[in-house]
């Protein structure tokens, strides 16, 4: 006897098992990672820390820095907890000296 195959589920499609975010450096940051801007792959529920430890594996003087760095999310300064979304733009701001 013959089987047949169930219908097709109509569920929604599952979540993104991962997110995309744009990363840019400023200032002596971008001297550091050699370059301004960098796609970066996070999983879903990242934060600013998830992504700061992914870049530092690249970079590992980056780690070093961190503590002394701002964070923009979308325009908008956050915490270095703050959950980062696919598509977010987040910047890397050094701390700024001068008169």
């Amino acid at each position: 006897m013959a089987r047949t195959k169930p219908p097709p589920s109509k569920s929604p499609p599952a979540s993104p098992a991962a997110i995309s975010v744009r990363v840019l450096f400023f200032a002596s940051l971008a001297d550091l990672m050699g370059e301004r801007r960098r796609s970066l792959r996070l999983a879903v529920g990242a934060t600013i820390a998830d992504a700061l430890r992914d870049l530092s594996l690249d970079v590992p003087e980056l780690a070093a820095r961190a503590p002394h760095v701002s964070f923009a999310v979308n325009g908008s300064f956050v915490a270095a907890d703050a959950e980062l979304s696919d598509g977010d733009e987040l910047a890397l701001i050094p701390p700024v000296s001068g008169g």
